[in-house]
């Protein structure tokens, strides 16, 4: 921090441990073992989309850069925008690790291209035992995990006894957010 930024009050934030993403690839193995939690094959970063070229060209560049080493992988992407502003892009790959790498990847260059803060979260959909989705939602300022269990058959409606039970069974494996205020629910997710 130099004089400048404490005259402007400018401070540099400390941003998460970027390995904390990296724990849903060892976390889904007691997931799916003890309690019947699967991966369901997808995920998606979402960020709030900007209208520049260079922004669009990081995108694009992304894009291609993981079909093209997703094509070894089996890994499919496409992107999506939604009626907020947000942009998804959407992975499949059975493997729960290519689906990190690939999300890992296309944050890495969003970040490293000075857009950061417009990333708003990664999320990867898991199914439980009894077929309900379950989502695990990475929150990329805090660096925190939380589950989203939208209830089946209702509209805008979520299972918090079933996300507290969740919690519960993986908090070991997954750096879970601690204060449950900040466990907000994304509606319309197209994965």
């Amino acid at each position: 921090m130099g004089l400048r930024d404490i005259l402007t009050g400018r401070h540099e934030v400390k941003g998460p441990a970027p390995d904390r993403l990296f724990a849903i690839t060892t976390a889904y193995v007691g997931m799916e073992t003890e309690h019947q939690i699967t991966p369901a094959g997808d995920a998606a970063i979402v960020f709030q989309s900007l209208k520049t070229s260079e922004f669009e060209a990081t995108i694009k560049d992304m894009e291609d850069v993981v079909k093209a080493t997703g094509g070894e992988n089996d890994t499919k992407v496409h992107t999506q925008d939604d009626s907020f502003g947000y942009r998804w892009m959407i992975l499949s790959d059975s493997s729960i690790e290519d689906l990190a790498v690939g999300i890992n990847a296309v944050s890495g260059s969003i970040e490293t291209a000075g857009h950061g803060e417009r990333l708003l979260c990664a999320v990867f959909a898991f199914k439980d035992g009894q077929g309900r989705p379950t989502y695990f939602i990475y929150n990329y300022k805090r660096g925190y995990w939380y589950p989203f269990c939208p209830r089946q058959g209702s509209d805008g409606e979520r299972d918090t006894e079933r996300e507290l039970q969740v919690k519960a069974q993986v908090s070991t494996e997954l750096p879970i957010e601690p204060e449950l205020e900040r466990w907000f629910p994304l509606w319309g997710i197209p994965i």
